[in-house]
């Protein structure tokens, strides 16, 4: 990759619509685009003012046809996203049309962009540190008001603000440490405890705090990974139908039916739900079916959230009791279908094995108890773990692991102090502890991960 070359691409998602966009940045982008526009005016591109949108035709650099009729964003840096010059075709929607616009970019001078590359830009050219790069592509894949506002309040430097703060606090001690280490005839004589250990708690516990956002910041990014379980046949598919209240899977009275994981997302009070409908539990000879209870097991154990189905109009099963006692440990909702039947299954027989997880009795055929469910599948992430943060939130497993092993760093600073060993040992953890807090914001982290980064992202962004 070439940091300043000039890149194009189209922004805009792929089909028809009613305006295409290609994007164009770097320090050619003016001229290269002059070469292709002609504007209604008879101005050059690199005449008129920046920030403002100019009528004209794109045309064919050969042969001088007109290609497209277009408005064009001049944009000149370092007020743009990328901090370089950045010019945005607007032209009409259809695939041809922003295909012919884009070609005619290349063929002026511009290179095709890869995945992610003026994101990337952004970030190089310190518009952006690395979390509200990443935060880019969680407010285009945002599947809930809350998701989005999350992703937004990263983008904007929530999380950046909090880590430079964590930064700023332990530079601050690393400083005093370091000039007690190379000027000895200054220290002050105190002891290492009273001087810094009670300064270092304090920090360590505000990461901690932060640290504690993880597990519902990955689910509002992510969705709450929810997996619909039971034996065959006790209405598994009816649920998730239910839930979303469309027919999104096969229902029949035949057992075994679904034999694959169907996943759909449902927005319950602005948090996704990523929904995993699976194949009944229960041994069988059919091997396709085998291999959709493999799958079944492997949802149970990425599971955020188990929703278990009993059938309340039959007795417990060894099966029944089989699958919930593989599932000790897990968060989990029991759920008796079929409360329209007469019932067998009585409430304090299901909680002699369901503990204390919640207990829904429901009908999907009637949809009773339907919005009870989906009021106590909320509260699991808005009540009975995390609150909601509208502040600084870990949301990806990268920034957990270098937050993780920045507080792991404190721990050994702390041991050093308890010990009583020389301050210097001290400076290496807060060092490091320093640096695992860069690595969230892009400061210190190598380049190939960094590029690994921006290869998620799509086209034009």
């Amino acid at each position: 990759m070439q940091l300043y070359d000039t890149i194009s691409a189209i922004s805009t998602a792929p089909g028809t619509g009613g305006i295409g966009i290609i994007r164009v940045s770097g320090k050619d982008a003016i001229e290269i685009v002059d070469k292709i526009f002609k504007m209604k005016s008879g101005k050059k591109l690199a005449e008129v003012k920046s920030h403002t949108v100019n009528y004209g035709h794109i045309v064919d650099l050969q042969t001088g046809q007109t290609i497209d009729e277009v408005l064009v964003m001049l944009m000149k840096g370092p007020r743009t996203f990328t901090k370089e010059d950045v010019v945005e075709i607007n032209c009409h929607g259809g695939p041809l049309p922003v295909e012919k616009v884009l070609m005619a970019t290349l063929e002026a001078g511009a290179r095709l962009a890869e995945a992610g590359e003026f994101t990337q830009r952004a970030f190089l050219n310190g518009r952006i540190d690395l979390s509200q790069a990443e935060a880019v592509i969680d407010v285009i894949d945002a599947k809930t008001d809350i998701s989005l506002s999350q992703a937004m309040g990263q983008l904007e430097g929530n999380l950046s603000k909090k880590i430079k703060e964590y930064q700023d606090e332990l530079l601050q001690v690393i400083a005093r440490i370091e000039v007690s280490i190379d000027y000895p005839e200054y220290d002050l004589d105190e002891p290492i405890d009273l001087n810094y250990k009670e300064e270092i708690i304090l920090i360590k516990n505000k990461m901690e705090d932060l640290l504690s956002t993880a597990d519902t910041g990955k689910m509002i990014r992510e969705g709450v990974q929810t997996a619909i379980i039971g034996k065959p046949n006790v209405g598994k598919s009816s649920l998730l139908n239910a839930l979303l209240e469309e027919n999104k899977a096969i229902v029949t009275d035949i057992p075994g039916t679904t034999r694959d994981l169907v996943e759909a997302y449902l927005n319950i009070d602005g948090i996704p739900f990523k929904l995993l409908d699976t194949a009944g539990i229960r041994e069988t000879e059919d091997l396709v079916e085998q291999i959709g209870v493999g799958l079944s097991k492997t949802a149970i154990e990425e599971a955020d959230l188990v929703i278990m189905i009993l059938d309340s109009s039959s007795k417990l099963t060894k099966e029944d009791l089989e699958i919930i006692d593989s599932i000790k440990g897990k968060n989990i909702i029991f759920v008796l279908n079929k409360e329209d039947l007469p019932p067998v299954i009585t409430r304090e027989i299901v909680e002699e094995h369901a503990g204390n997880n919640p207990l829904i009795y429901i009908s999907t055929k009637s949809k009773n108890g339907i919005d009870e469910l989906k009021k106590t599948m909320s509260s699991f992430v808005n009540q009975g773990k995390t609150e909601v943060s509208t502040g600084a939130t870990i949301a990806n497993v990268r920034h957990k692991e270098a937050l993780v092993k920045a507080i792991q760093s404190l721990d050994k600073v702390i041991e050093t102090i308890d010990l009583g060993m020389p301050e210097d040992c001290m400076a290496i953890d807060l060092h490091d502890a320093y640096g695992y807090l860069g690595m969230i914001i892009g400061e210190t982290i190598k380049e190939e991960i960094i590029s690994e980064l921006f290869t998620r992202f799509c086209l034009g962004k």
